[in-house]
């Protein structure tokens, strides 16, 4: 009659030794090389304790109406023309005010509620014997980032409010007609944002409109001031275009295109994400030395390397004869 393995369960071999003994100290010794050169090695490797992330958003942009226009003329040296939308400054120009006609257009091509780009265009009359030879021109901008990062079940929130501005300079030998510029608000950081809260350190605004002194419309100090922020925008690669050939009595046209691109935002890590990010390291080393170290134990008890009492465990119970 044939027989068959009709049912098998494993059998546990313990090993008995005296808590002093050299058994004892080698599984010390074994658990001490098992669990902390794997910390070692994914602290040494870098990258071990993240401290910054950075993720993707589309900022909600919104033109503030608010220009501020010099034009240098030509040939005579220091000769300009001038323009904005605070009136205390228009007061101070005298005879070089020259007030544009400004037209303005924003798009959500995509339509999800925030806007894609700014169309500008600015005339600027002049006289027959009035040439431009540069443009210097600043637009203002109401700038938001919103940041939501997932802590366990709850999603943290914060929100990054600034008055930004995208300035413009550009200067040719030759007198122009028009100036096409086309170029996107990029978003700079010397520091990261907040992972949480409302930052609204930066909204101010970029020129003091209601200042009566000249030097507070100096674009020098204006954009010194600017600079010194954490968080900037700027109008990157305008690729200006300059036509020349304008026509007796004709404006100088300035018109821009400036697009409110994807931005990659930089935040630092909260106490939660730093430790899941550390424990995926530790844990993926710690399963190699786990295999290796379960076999190396293995081999030493099995061999009678270290001197202790065999005895079988029935798999799921231990005796308290087995454990005196």
């Amino acid at each position: 009659m044939a027989l068959y393995v009709l049912f098998s369960h494993p059998a546990e071999r313990g090993y008995r030794a005296g808590l002093c003994s050299k058994a004892a100290f080698f599984l010390l010794l074994a658990a001490t090389l098992t669990y902390i050169p794997p910390l070692l090695v994914a602290f040494r490797s870098h990258g071990f304790w993240l401290k910054r992330s950075s993720y993707e958003e589309q900022p909600s942009v919104r033109f503030q109406h608010q220009v501020l226009l010099v034009a240098l003329l030509g040939p005579e040296p220091g000769a300009f023309l001038a323009w904005s939308t605070f009136p205390a400054f228009n007061r101070l120009l005298g005879h070089h005010l020259r007030v544009p006609l400004v037209s303005t257009r924003e798009e959500d091509r995509n339509q999800d509620g925030k806007m894609d780009m700014l169309h500008f265009r600015l005339e600027l009359p002049l006289q027959s014997t009035e040439h431009i030879l540069g443009i210097q021109l600043i637009l203002t901008f109401s700038y938001e980032l919103h940041v939501s990062q997932p802590l366990f079940f709850l999603l943290q929130m914060s929100t990054f409010v600034m008055q930004s501005m995208a300035f413009l300079q550009s200067s040719f030998a030759v007198p122009g007609s028009q100036l096409h510029v086309n170029g996107d608000l990029r978003l700079q950081q010397k520091q990261p944002l907040s992972y949480s809260g409302l930052d609204v350190r930066y909204n101010v605004s970029v020129i003091n409109g209601t200042s009566p002194f000249a030097h507070d419309y100096d674009l020098t100090r204006i954009v010194a001031a600017y600079q010194e922020r954490n968080v900037t925008t700027v109008l990157s690669d305008p690729n200006p275009i300059w036509l020349v050939g304008r026509a007796a009595e004709a404006p100088f046209v300035i018109n821009a295109v400036v697009r409110y691109p994807v931005e990659v935002i930089s935040y630092p890590f909260c106490f939660w994400e730093m430790i899941k990010f550390a424990w995926i390291q530790y844990v993926s080393i710690l399963l190699i030395f786990l295999w290796v170290f379960e076999r190396i134990k293995i081999f030493v008890f099995q061999n009678q390397v270290v001197t202790t009492i065999p005895v079988s465990v029935p798999r799921g119970e231990v005796s308290k004869e087995h454990l005196s």
